[in-house]
């Protein structure tokens, strides 16, 4: 319906919650409207009506109470919003019929009440609002222009503007009739001299979302985008679109998150056409969609280019063709064709242009992932594809999805950046080797408090979330310092534990972490001792009242295998002080060599897995980066460096008694024995094989033979 500036239907109304400046902020349901048709042309105005709506939940705040003073039993006994809705159409129209007026635009005192409360409560009911409602005039703005001086326009308020012009306020009592009144006396104001005011300017409402790329050289307001969380994980930009009903979305502006395995992770980031818009999406804090609420912060445009900006050229002639449907499909075979998925979609849901409407996601080096994106021209035809989610292609099923162009763009830089976390810790020092010490530099204890404690970590997060949670502080983190704590079943059991580089970082990171959301839980985030964190590991607990001793007597425990190294004979004060023995479980007192033997060096960091069969928590430290990554101690300052260059470098690696080697991608029932029988023809120092073995349920393990093949 085209918007006309010949009669204004002014319009008002009230919630059960709070009104004014706030309408619609605390999600409440509309209980009064109010309006009055002014003839532009004439300066006539028509019939004054009231009508009282009846809401889902007849429960009133005192500040309603107060303002409306209307009761629950009034509310019971008026008609549900649809009805009233088509009331007022109805009663609009005959009077504009009599004054011979075919349209009108409605005239509001701020958008909150079209934008905050009716279009979002008839989304929420399913109900289709008349073409009337999608077109408004915003008495503020109008004002403001014939008085500049008045103020800001968020500053305006009916009784302000009515000073400004020296017009003395209607006296009425019911709540709606004397606002309605006021904002009629302010219209004919502006119409007479010395203004003698046009109302031109008329916002609109989106009717629904549009998509479109995203390029990252484009400009982006920051005072435009929000954050939202806890969104559901099968939510669509739709689904978004609609929980922002009201507001105007910006083209292609919806870009949904995701986590480091390439699925979504409840987050979005949305772009607004304005910072008027941003703001009033701010108020919708905790509404919610479905049986879950919503989370709504500010973000930035530098957080919304990352997710939804693209460069590829690939990529924009793809989302080039505008208004179309985009649907995910993951898990294809890695030697499917377009044909093979044209076939598969079938004709019911014909894609647009043909192989042209397909986007296969490939690595850099054109591997096929088994992602890809399919255009469709209308939402008939999304919906046939979509019926056939999870059927088979070949020998997989296929899992289908809606999608947006900014996820496009998203799986499209995840898979042709490299595929290492940003977020790590820079590389430590060149490697030198170290005399390796009786006691290896696992952890080493002290007071100082410089660790921290995270508890209430989704059972699936992983090291990666863990890095992005931490954010710009992850290069503090020493190197492979983040430990996840297992419970006795070997699944995770919410805690982890990181090792800053020192006490003022880890205090910092409590400071500004703590509570802070991953996924859709907030974690709580201590500063801790490294002689605590042990404690934990080893089965004990944090309380209020200090530590709690793991739940077994140490002692009887099968001690680690990486306890059995002998020690150096010739030991520097200040190279022993490096490593400090940490607090695990007793050591095995290690066997005296039969030989003296070269002093052993140490090329890889150990790592300590512990037997699941333990009754008390286990641990596991955080595997490396890549299975192919080499560990390796820091070098060593002073006089240990310089012991160590004085030292004669062999050839190659000589044996080393009681050297450690470490087994990876054992199969997961893999036991003793079948370590065992694996090194068969090898020697071991201890004679009570089962003790020396500690394996894990990750698929790797450590033996303690007694010589060191260097291969």
């Amino acid at each position: 319906m085209a918007s006309h500036s010949d009669t204004l239907v002014v319009f008002f109304g009230a919630t059960a919650g709070a009104n004014g400046g706030k309408l619609g902020s605390d999600e409440r349901e509309l209980i009064l409207l109010v309006w009055q048709i002014v003839d532009l042309h004439e300066n006539k105005v028509g019939k004054l009506q009231r009508t009282l709506v009846q809401p889902d939940s007849v429960d009133l705040s005192e500040q309603c109470k107060e303002e409306t003073r209307l009761t629950a039993e009034e509310l019971c006994k008026a008609e549900p919003l649809e009805s009233v809705l088509q009331q007022f159409h109805q009663s609009v129209s005959a009077e504009l019929k009599s004054l011979g007026r075919s349209s009108y635009t409605l005239c509001l005192d701020g958008p909150q009440l079209i934008r905050q409360v009716l279009h979002p409560e008839a989304s929420k009911k399913n109900l289709v609002l008349p073409e009337c409602f999608y077109t408004f005039v915003d008495l503020k703005k109008e004002f403001h222009k014939c008085c500049p001086n008045a103020g800001p326009v968020k500053d305006l308020t009916l009784t302000s503007m009515l000073d400004y012009v020296c017009i003395p306020a209607a006296v009425e009592q019911e709540a709606g009739l004397r606002e309605v009144k006021n904002m009629v006396l302010l219209i004919l104001h502006l119409l007479a001299e010395p203004y003698n005011h046009k109302f031109s300017t008329f916002e609109a409402v989106n009717y629904k979302l549009e998509s479109g790329a995203c390029s990252k050289t484009e400009a982006v307001d920051s005072e435009t985008v929000i954050r939202a969380r806890g969104l559901p994980w099968q939510s669509s930009d739709q689904d978004i679109a609609r929980f922002f009903k009201g507001l105007n979305i910006a083209k292609g502006g919806v870009a949904l998150c995701l986590n480091a395995q390439g699925r979504r992770n409840g987050e979005a980031l949305v772009r607004f056409i304005n910072s008027e818009h941003r703001d009033m999406a701010l108020d919708r804090h905790k509404h919610h969609m479905g049986n879950r609420y919503i989370e709504v912060y500010k973000a930035t445009g530098e957080e919304f280019l990352k997710i939804a900006g693209g460069t590829s050229n690939e990529v924009a002639q793809f989302l080039s063709k505008e208004n179309q449907v985009i649907i995910r499909m993951r898990g294809l075979p890695f030697t499917a064709t377009p044909q093979d998925v044209l076939g598969f979609l079938g004709p019911e849901s014909p894609v647009t242009d043909g192989t042209e409407g397909l986007l296969f996601v490939k690595y850099p080096d054109g591997r096929p992932t088994g992602d890809a994106f399919v255009l469709f021209a209308c939402e008939e035809y999304a919906q046939n594809a979509l019926k056939k989610h999870k059927q088979i292609l070949g020998k997989r099923y296929i899992e289908l999805f809606r999608s947006t162009a900014a996820e496009v763009q998203q799986v499209l830089n995840r898979y042709m950046s490299t595929p290492l976390i940003s977020t790590l810790p820079p590389p430590p020092p060149p490697m030198v080797s170290v005399p390796v010490l009786a006691t290896p530099p696992f952890i080493t204890t002290g007071s100082t408090r410089d660790c921290i404690r995270l508890r209430g970590l989704p059972y699936t997060a992983a090291i990666e979330d863990i890095l992005e949670f931490m954010g710009e502080h992850t290069i503090d983190i020493k190197p492979h310092g983040v430990h996840m704590v297992l419970n006795q079943q070997g699944r995770p059991s919410g805690d982890a534990f990181i090792q800053m580089k020192s006490a003022d970082r880890a205090f910092m990171v409590a400071q500004k972490c703590h509570k802070k959301m991953m996924k859709d839980r907030y974690v709580e985030v201590f500063q801790c001792s490294t002689e605590e964190m042990s404690f934990v590991l080893m089965g004990g607990t944090l309380n209020r009242s200090g530590l709690s001793p793991p739940p077994c007597k140490l002692p009887c425990l099968s001690p680690p295998t990486y306890a059995a190294f002998p020690a150096t004979p010739a030991m520097l004060p200040t190279e022993a002080a490096l490593y400090q023995p940490p607090l695990l479980a007793t050591p095995r007192t290690p066997q005296a060599p039969t030989h003296n033997p070269a002093p052993a060096l140490a090329y890889y960091s150990p790592q300590l897995y512990m037997n699941m069969n333990m009754s008390y928590t286990a641990y596991y430290p955080s595997p490396p980066v890549s299975p192919s990554t080499v560990s390796y101690f820091a070098a060593p300052p002073g006089s240990v460096a310089a012991a160590v260059a004085a030292q004669p470098t062999p050839a190659i690696l000589p044996p080393q008694p009681g050297a450690l080697v470490r087994m990876q991608g054992l199969p997961y029932n893999a036991g003793v024995k079948d370590i065992l029988s694996f090194f068969q023809g090898y020697q071991y120092a201890p004679e009570d094989y089962s003790s020396l073995v500690g394996v894990s349920d990750q698929g790797r393990s450590l033996i303690q033979p007694k010589e060191w093949l260097c291969l």
